[in-house]
């Protein structure tokens, strides 16, 4: 059985998109902390051994979008010598939703907490430009809910919940060009595998530096694929990003 969730909202999902480069390199470290936002659409697949009480699902959608979000919060964290680096990114998303059909009600709830962690590695000497290999640890906690309340008082309420922690290997390598003193270019692709049954992602942004940062716009689609509670939970999310970088 599938259950289809669709939602078209501002969120964010362990985006690592955006990057800052300083205009020129020094003796010290580079460091840029950027909040975001991701205007992502959302879906959910969930594969249940069973169908609800009362019939068949169907798909399941959000009608109204952001009057279904309870909570966003994103933030990137990026640091960079010559060669070597480090970047942190941190997202808290939740979603909820009541929903009614014709042989049921549900309610569902999505809580996600997702970290990377991650070390990079660059053979250019300018730090603001040339290709960087990325290499760490993206930790995914999800906590998922989805209750089926039948109209026919004959069947019971039934529900399918989740509360799973996962660590994955992170793999990833991103290429930044510089098209004028002000505006660069970033293509990115990353993957993980471990705990999870993978995820991977791709990306393209633009950057435009200002006197203490940058401003960052793009694109960006994600899927992730677990397995709470030996069910399948497909997540999948696209949509533009925008972001400003402060660096430091």
């Amino acid at each position: 059985m599938n259950v289809l969730l669709r939602a078209s909202i501002l969120a964010g999902l362990s985006g690592a998109a955006l990057y800052a480069p300083a205009a020129c390199a020094s003796d010290g470290w580079d460091w840029a902390i950027a909040p975001y936002l991701w205007g992502a659409t959302i879906s959910t697949n969930t594969h249940l051994p069973t169908a609800p009480p009362g019939g068949n699902v169907g798909d399941l959608e959000f009608d109204n979008a952001l009057n279904d979000l309870d909570g966003a919060f994103e933030v990137h964290l990026e640091g960079h010598g010559d060669h070597f680096g480090m970047l942190a990114d941190f997202t808290y998303l939740g979603l909820a939703s009541e929903k009614e059909f014709t042989r049921f009600d549900t309610e569902s709830d999505l809580d996600a907490r997702l970290l990377d962690l991650a070390a990079t590695w660059s053979p250019d000497d300018d730090r603001a430009s040339g290709f960087d290999v990325i290499a760490g640890l993206r930790y995914v906690d999800i906590d998922y809910s989805l209750l089926f309340d039948p109209v026919n008082p004959a069947f019971a309420n039934s529900s399918f919940k989740a509360s799973e922690t996962y660590t994955d290997f992170l793999l990833g390598a991103r290429y930044v060009i510089p098209m004028s003193e002000r505006w660069s270019f970033a293509l990115r692709a990353d993957g993980s595998w471990g705990d999870t049954e993978g995820t991977w992602s791709v990306n393209a942004t633009a950057a435009y530096k200002t006197e203490h940062g940058a401003w960052a716009f793009g694109w960006r689609h994600m899927e992730a694929t677990i397995a709470p509670n030996d069910n399948d939970l497909d997540i999948t999310m696209s949509g533009p990003i925008i972001g400003y970088a402060f660096r430091f």
